[in-house]
């Protein structure tokens, strides 16, 4: 049901939204925070923490933060998950490609009684916007990430866009 809001919304701002290009207003526009952020540079000082990538499998395979899990947003397991982690204070770190869908996958987390679960601000394209690694696979670097749409693709300002 939110995915569905969650798109009709989308819809209707996209206009003014990418007419701005500017992730912060994008993400005020499109997120409650409901999910806390974490900054790119608070990442790395996260002692044992999962990252989950929310993106498409496809989008996953272009590029993902070094050592994230996929977990996918429309085909997300929580059962699986919650099997996998039974520790509910676990350090999470959810993203996608802005922090849109990774929210929504980030409010399922809370709701199985995960404790401990950020968003990453700006998603994947903060993450390279800031110069920081992205991998084909854990041990290939790459400039690529895939960008969803040309749309979507204005808010990636470093790295090669891949549609």
């Amino acid at each position: 049901m939110r995915f569905i809001f969650s798109f009709i919304i989308f819809l209707a701002l996209t206009t003014s939204v990418f007419g701005q290009k500017n992730l912060d207003k994008t993400l005020k526009q499109l997120n409650t925070e409901s999910v806390p952020y974490v900054q790119v540079d608070e990442v790395e000082s996260t002692e044992n923490l999962l990252i989950f990538d929310t993106r498409k499998k496809e989008e996953f395979a272009v590029s993902h933060i070094k050592d994230a899990i996929w977990v996918g947003y429309e085909t997300f397991e929580q059962d699986s998950i919650v099997q996998k982690i039974p520790s509910k204070d676990t350090p999470i770190m959810v993203y996608c490609s802005i922090g849109v869908r990774s929210e929504d996958i980030g409010e399922r987390l809370q709701k199985a009684g995960y404790t401990n679960v950020k968003n990453l601000y700006g998603g994947i394209f903060e993450w390279k916007n800031q110069g920081k690694n992205v991998y084909k696979n854990n041990t290939t670097k790459t400039d690529s990430v895939h960008t969803f749409d040309k749309q979507w693709g204005k808010l990636l300002k470093k790295g090669v866009k891949v549609y």
